[in-house]
Formats: C-alpha cells, structure tokens, sequence
C-alpha cells in the first residue's frame, strides 16, 4: 500500500509529528480508537527514544496487511545511526533505561501495544524497530505471528504517497511477493502499484510469468509499472523469479548473494514477448531481496548473520537505512522487500 508517513526526529517537537503520523495512518486505515491509541503510544515512545539515545533519526510509517488478510494494519519504523543498545533484552524490560530521569518503561511498553515488535541493534551502528498495529490486539501470552514478507517504503521528498508498493499471498504450497514500481512519481504511480498488489491476491495461484501477463492487463488503464514477482513453492523448496522493468533483486544462498536480472518493459505499457524464469533451491537459510530503483545501485547486501536471521522488516528498514546518508539521500520513491522461508509463529522477538 502505497500512502506513506516520514518523520525526521531531530528535535523535541517532532515527537508530537511522529504521534500525528501514527493517528493519521490509522483513520486511513480505519482501526479502532483502542489500536490508534496503541499505534500513538508506541510512536511517541520510539520517537522519544531517538532523541534521548540516538541524537536522532527518523520514523517511517506504512499500512501493511495483518497475517490474517482482514483489514488493514499500520506499520511503524524507528531508524538510527546513533550508538546502539548493547544489552537488547535488558532493554525491553521494564525499569532499565541508560537515561537519567527515564522511568524505563518505552521499549516494554511497546512490546505490550503491538501485535508484532522487533528491535535490533548493534553497538555503534545504530538500532531498527519495527511495531505492528492490527485491528485486534494480540490474546494476552498468544505467540507473535511470523510473516515471511517483510518491507518498508518511503517516497521521495518525504511525499504523502509513494509510486511503490509491495505485497504478497499465499495459495497452497506456494508463497508469492510482488514489488511494483509505477512510472513517475505521485498519486497515479501509486495508483499503478496499488492496482498491481490488488491483482496478486487474485492470480497468486499462477505461476509468477502468468502473474505478469495478467498484471499486464489490469495495469492498462494505468501509467503502468515495473513489476518483480518471486514465488516459493515451498513442496519443492524452489524459488522462481521473473521480472519487468527495473525493479532489482538479490538471493542469498549459503554464505553468497547473487543479483536478478530482469526483462526490459512496463507492465501495462510494453510487454516482453517471452518473460526469463530464475529458479533456484529455497533453503532455511534463503533470503530474498526486492528494491525498486530508489535505492543506490550500489548497495551492499548486509552480510550480519544476526540480522539476517531477523524479521524480514527489520531485514528490509537495516538495508534501506544503511544504503542511504544525509550525503546521499534518496533519489526516488524506494521501497525493500524481503522474503524469508516460512516460520508460522515466533515470539516477540528481542535478538540483537
């Protein structure tokens, strides 16, 4: 979904910007006053954490599907470069704080508000959170459920709505992810991607090649888009990659990446006559990387075995924060999109 809430927190006053974020996200979202205040608390409280210890950073705000499918959920990120949290799990606990006149209760608080949060952190390189706020609260001591897709998406010049978006699906033994990257920038862009995402959750049960065709013709009465779809099928443990346009991909296999290469076109403009299927084995210890064209082209795949094995949002928020600088900001809307194997349930998950 392609509305998208930045927030640089370099000051006191950007707090309450990051809180608004929050509440607008979720009136866009339609949830409930109970879950807007939760998405409000946990907002202010990571926005207050990047000034105490972090001498700043930046929120980013995105609506996400829950786990189950129904409605719409509100997605918060927390980035830093500042000096990083050297005990992760002391840190969630109520009552530890490194700040004077803290009363330690930020980063538990969070935990208990969101149905999903994710913290990782490494001494002086900075931290990544990750909250989301569904439209039922999680059952009290109920396991966090592990979505294999993970993104953020934030949109250039720190505009209300991004040309990219990204989704994925499930039917039967296949797992499909999908990142569209419209042309331009804007609302129409973004209607183009949004169009895209809608159609996967129709044609998920095809193969990612007829997945194209069709998002070929439901993106007509668009501007149209770049479109990268990758397919798990997870009976055969095979990944199939097949893409239009300049949405970039990169798959770690063991102890390497290896970069995608996809088919010159746009998806509801100029289709290929034959669209190239990548497959390659799907292992536990696979990981999938989508980007549009947003982020710098020479970025580099991160290569921390703890956060490899993190969250896929977590994956998603550290690549796009590391690949970017005050020095080199983003240059077009910019979206990342991971795919991990497959685990149904995780429990809040503090590693570092």
């Amino acid at each position: 979904m392609s509305r998208v809430w930045e927030v640089p927190v370099h000051d006191s006053t950007r707090v309450r910007d990051a809180r608004i974020a929050a509440r607008e996200a979720c009136g866009e979202s339609g949830l409930a006053p109970a879950r807007t205040a939760a998405a409000e608390l946990v907002a202010t409280e990571l926005a207050t954490n990047l000034l105490r210890h972090a001498d700043g950073g930046r929120m980013v705000v995105n609506l996400v599907e829950p786990p189950d499918g129904a409605g719409t959920s509100v997605q918060l990120f927390s980035l830093d470069q500042g000096p990083g949290i050297p005990d992760v799990g002391a840190a969630l606990r109520d009552g530890y704080s490194t700040a004077d006149g803290s009363l330690g209760a930020g980063l538990g608080s969070c935990l208990r508000s969101a149905n999903a949060f994710h913290l990782f952190s490494r001494p002086g390189r900075g931290t990544v959170a990750t909250a989301r706020i569904d439209p039922e609260p999680a059952g009290r001591g109920a396991p966090t459920a592990q979505l294999p897709a993970g993104g953020i998406t934030v949109a250039l010049g720190q505009a209300g709505d991004s040309g990219d978006a990204w989704g994925w699906a499930r039917s039967g033994g296949t797992l499909t992810m999908l990142l569209a990257d419209g042309l331009g920038h804007g609302p129409k862009a973004a209607h183009a991607s949004t169009a895209a995402v809608r159609e996967l959750r129709r044609a998920a049960h095809l193969p990612p090649e007829e997945i194209l065709r069709r998002l070929h013709t439901a993106l007509r009465p668009t501007r149209g888009a770049a479109v990268t779809v990758a397919q798990v099928d997870t009976d055969r443990a095979e990944l199939s990659v097949a893409g239009v346009g300049n949405v970039g991909g990169r798959v770690r296999t063991g102890e390497s990446w290896s970069s995608l290469v996809t088919h010159p076109g746009i998806v509801g403009a100029y289709f290929p006559a034959q669209v190239p299927v990548r497959r390659l084995p799907w292992r536990p210890d696979s990981l999938l990387v989508l980007y549009s064209d947003g982020l710098p082209s020479r970025w580099t795949p991160p290569e921390d075995p703890g956060l490899l094995a993190h969250d896929p949002s977590v994956v998603a928020a550290a690549i796009l924060r590391d690949a970017g600088s005050p020095a080199r900001p983003v240059r077009d809307d910019t979206t990342v999109a991971v795919l991990a194997p497959d685990r149904r349930t995780r429990t809040h998950d503090s590693r570092f």
